[in-house]
């Protein structure tokens, strides 16, 4: 798996950075027994589907970027970024306390430096407009839904790194694109050691994002763009 970072994503994992994935792996196990953060429990399983997975969204990110992950859950893809990539800043942003609480412990213990936000991303969005070069999510929603929850935060000109398997929502996501002032620049495909398959998709944001979005009131999944 380190190989394969180097070869797809250009990272080298130093000694200290994997020190600190591995407390993260024990971490996550023992504390999924309290949580039920992931589904995922076997080492092997959380490095490539959780860890190298997250890491691939690298190639996406400029340096000294704000980040913003929507939908955080246990940290993915953001800490795992945050580890391999100490020139971002990151900030959590998940609608469930427990989540928040075992990122910021987790943070805490690995001396990570992180913000913390225990909100859904509809309230989260209006105090923090245009305040991040970067939004991610991973296994959020499905894109339109997912566009409409990270565009106001993401700055003009900059960049929503979506986590998707394929190519396959571009289509129900250009509506989204229109009315949220974004448009598809480019993305990246990957096979996961485990034979799995990975696309980074990117969005830039060409102008504000109107004020009324995202919508409240759970809008963005009952009416979606």
């Amino acid at each position: 798996m380190i190989k394969f970072l180097q070869e797809q994503a250009n990272i080298t994992l130093t000694d200290e950075m994997r020190q600190k994935l591995d407390f993260y792996c024990k971490f996550l196990r023992e504390e999924n027994n309290k949580y039920n953060l992931t589904a995922i429990t076997d080492e092997g399983e959380i490095w490539i589907k959780h860890f190298v997975d997250s890491i691939l969204g690298s190639v996406a990110i400029p340096e000294n970027a704000t980040v913003c992950d929507v939908g955080s859950g246990a940290g993915f893809p953001c800490l795992p970024l945050a580890i391999v990539r100490p020139d971002v800043a990151v900030t959590l942003v998940d609608s469930l306390e427990k989540r928040i609480n075992f990122t910021r412990s987790l943070c805490q213990q690995i001396n990570l430096k992180a913000d913390f936000f225990h909100e859904r991303a509809e309230d989260f969005s209006r105090p923090h407009s245009e305040k991040f070069n970067v939004a991610t999510a991973r296994a959020v929603a499905p894109l339109n839904i997912l566009l409409e929850y990270t565009a106001q935060i993401v700055k003009v000109g900059g960049i929503i790194v979506a986590y998707k398997t394929d190519l396959s929502e571009l289509e129900i996501a250009a509506n989204a694109c229109r009315l949220l002032n974004l448009q598809f620049e480019t993305h990246y495909d990957f096979v996961l050691p485990d034979g799995s398959r990975r696309a980074i998709l990117v969005f830039r944001k060409i102008a504000p994002t109107p004020n009324k979005y995202p919508r409240g009131q759970n809008k963005p999944r009952k009416q979606p763009l």
